[in-house]
């Protein structure tokens, strides 16, 4: 098994830890996709973060 998914699965069973280390990994693309016209927009970065740590919690691992 990868580390990722070793990551990634305690990330979904509520691991705060492993949930903050997915979210340090994507923080450049969550920044890039928070700029609008140049501008960083806090509000939407914050979005995007829920966003994903809501995707993990859905995310159905078939193994």
């Amino acid at each position: 098994m990868n580390d990722f998914f070793v990551l990634f699965t305690a990330a979904k069973e509520g691991d705060k830890a492993a949930s903050g280390m997915i979210l340090d990994m994507y923080r450049p693309l969550l920044y890039k996709e928070s700029v609008i016209d140049g501008i960083f927009d806090e509000d939407l970065f914050q979005e995007l973060c829920i966003v994903l740590l809501n995707c993990i919690a859905k995310f159905v691992i078939r193994t």
